[in-house]
């Protein structure tokens, strides 16, 4: 037990610090080049575990078309718009608005799945709902343009990131996650690349030792790394308990952006992030099991 309570704390230390690594790097490498870099680099480790399990590698082609589905949601409805947009917000208020997919994911699954809202997953929307107003409700009157648009664009790669969440419930289920998501990355880079070149051929790039840094952070520990960690913790746990450490990446994410980059933090930010995770634990939490079980 003590390995899985060690691996979810690494899970979440990488996870928070993301952000600021992440606001490092695109101030060097343009939003796109670097997210594409990021896939890739995340793609070679999980190769090179399937090769080791020797497992397949190729995609079969009953597979092929929801690969190329799930990459386009992550790729450039998630990771796309969402690095765009970390480049007008400060990475703590980031992370914040990003984890609200917890609560896109259940008025997802509620139309898509027929998990139904019930009364604790209400009141985590409802507070969840409260959060957003405390952290934007203010800064929509104060704020420059270029800041509220990159709020807008994160909650939008959030709102994805839920529906890649349900699709892959679907679509997905029955297939090898390994080998899912490493062709998931690296389909993913490759339309990132596209992107990059279409919209960033001018754009200067320096390759800077903190740039090179945030970018094999990214790609080698808070995305290939987290994620074998991830999965194995979900072996031993129960997922509703196991996802409880999601509370902590956008506290973590404030705290980090706070302490590396001087980021202000305001009372409405630690309300809003309050009620947030109060509301990821409302829709994770799974209160009826535990009921059942008590009784």
């Amino acid at each position: 037990m003590f390995k899985v309570f060690l691996g979810i704390i690494m899970v979440t230390l990488i996870w928070g610090y993301s952000w600021v690594t992440m606001k490092i790097a695109i101030s060097d490498i343009p939003p796109f080049l670097f997210s594409a870099l990021r896939l890739l680099i995340a793609a070679i480790p999980l190769f090179i575990i399937l090769i080791i399990q020797r497992k397949k590698l190729l995609i079969d082609k009953k597979n092929f078309q929801n690969y190329l589905l799930i990459s386009l949601f992550m790729s450039l409805g998630y990771m796309a718009i969402l690095t765009y947009g970390l480049q007008f917000v400060d990475s703590g208020k980031t992370s914040v608005l990003v984890y609200t997919m917890p609560i896109f994911v259940v008025i997802i699954s509620h139309f898509k799945l027929d998990e139904k809202i019930d009364i604790y997953k209400m009141i985590g929307l409802i507070s969840s709902l409260l959060g957003l107003t405390f952290i934007l409700g203010l800064e929509i009157i104060n704020s420059d343009m270029k800041v509220i648009l990159g709020e807008i664009l994160i909650l939008v790669s959030a709102f994805i990131w839920g529906i890649a969440n349900v699709f892959s419930k679907i679509k997905l289920k029955n297939t090898d996650v390994i080998h899912m998501t490493a062709w998931q990355l690296l389909i993913g880079s490759l339309f990132l690349f596209i992107l990059s070149l279409l919209l960033e051929p001018n754009h200067s790039i320096e390759w800077t030792r903190n740039a090179l840094f945030s970018l094999l952070f990214n790609g080698l520990f808070s995305t290939a790394f987290t994620f074998v960690v991830w999965f194995w913790v979900l072996q031993k746990i129960n997922a509703s308990k196991a996802s409880m450490a999601l509370m902590f990446v956008p506290i973590l994410g404030i705290l980090f952006g706070w302490l590396q980059l001087g980021e202000n933090i305001t009372m409405s930010i630690v309300l809003g992030t309050l009620f947030i995770c109060a509301g990821i634990f409302m829709n994770t939490y799974n209160f009826k099991r535990n009921r059942k079980v008590s009784n």
